[in-house]
């Protein structure tokens, strides 16, 4: 007797064939792909969060519908740069970058991946408003935890590296994602590229920097410069937060990065690009990651932690959102242009620093 298919078995067997359908005969291959993770409300003509500058200067004004996405993609009229927005945090990033690899309409296999968002920045480097490229990008959640009040004696702190029995245990161990690497020759490349870059300068953040009497970095106006990045999804905050995510970096980089920024996103984006290399998909050697100083991740001499987080959360308190907004697509976009246009011998070879 014929028993008729559920329908959801049958949607089941039917979305291959549907996926199928919805490739075409050449997929796109954008030359560089933009990463963003937040935006305020619309893509264009509102307040600006991370995606909206390339939208509208690079005019993304093709969209491509994206449901396994939280939005849809842009790319511009020939195709060579598309952007994506992400959604805030780990999971989001990650999530979206696979839907965007596996996408039958992509071929992602020899693009380049910018990553530009903003972050907290260590007030020891640089200054509000400062762009810094990573050489290292460093998961912050990947551990075991004790609250610091039951810690033994001689501890520094209660967060212990996944798979270890006391803080900053070596051999460090990231083959779970708890750090990568970038391609040391292409971010160097980058940073060449851009470090001369004019960055803007504003009444408010000077205002806010010269509280940082100790540290001549923070003083400095904008400029840009090499310096890793952690990730974490929680939003932390503090002089000992800050000591710990130093220790945290330099620890998971064998003792040669240097914390500079921190924000959410860039761990998950590597673990997807890591997977989708695998199954050639992408290239995660064509990575690079800038992050743009939008506020300080921790109180000024003789500041109150909770006071100083007060005053940096998202919205008008964050002493440098717009500037730093502006400065990842300004800084960005050189070494989105110089991948383009030399797209002849960048398709096959990775940038590298003249000698």
């Amino acid at each position: 007797m014929f028993t008729p298919l559920r329908p959801s078995l049958v949607a089941a067997l039917l979305f291959p064939v549907a996926l199928l359908a919805a490739a075409p005969a050449e997929p796109l291959r954008p030359k560089v792909v933009v990463v963003t993770f937040f935006e305020k409300g619309a893509d264009t003509g509102d307040d600006p969060g991370e995606f909206q500058h390339w939208v509208e200067r690079e005019k993304l004004d093709v969209v491509l519908p994206f449901p396994a996405g939280q939005q849809p993609l842009r790319t511009n009229a020939d195709g060579s740069i598309l952007g994506v927005c992400t959604g805030m945090g780990t999971a989001r990033s990650t999530a979206s970058i696979m839907a965007l690899g596996l996408d039958p309409r992509l071929d992602l296999s020899r693009s380049y991946v910018l990553v530009a968002g903003i972050a907290g920045v260590d007030p020891a480097d640089a200054s509000l408003g400062s762009v810094a490229w990573a050489d290292w990008v460093v998961d912050g959640d990947l551990a075991h935890e004790i609250d610091p009040r039951e810690m033994p004696a001689g501890w520094t702190t209660g967060y212990i590296p996944l798979r270890r029995h006391h803080p900053y245990e070596k051999p460090a161990d990231r083959s779970a994602g708890a750090a990568y690497r970038l391609e040391p020759a292409l971010v160097e490349w980058a940073y060449q590229l851009t470090k001369d870059t004019p960055l803007d300068d504003t009444p408010a953040m000077a205002k806010r920097r010269a509280l940082y009497t100790d540290t001549p970095a923070a003083r400095r106006p904008p400029f840009v410069l090499k310096g890793d990045t952690l990730s974490g999804m929680t939003y932390w905050h503090g002089r000992l937060m800050n000591q710990w995510a130093n220790d945290w970096v330099r620890y998971y980089s064998d003792e040669s990065g240097n914390y500079v920024t921190t924000a959410m996103e860039d761990t998950g984006v590597l673990q997807a690009l890591v997977r989708l290399t695998a199954a050639g998909r992408a290239d995660v050697r064509r990575v690079l990651v800038l992050r743009a100083a939008s506020n300080f991740d921790m109180q000024w001499p003789g500041g109150d932690a909770a006071e100083s987080l007060s005053g940096e959360k998202l919205g008008p308190g964050y002493s440098a959102l717009l500037p730093a907004l502006d400065h990842a697509h300004r800084v960005g976009a050189k070494v989105v242009y110089a991948l383009v246009e030399g797209w002849p011998t960048y398709a096959d070879r990775l940038p590298a620093p003249q000698p």
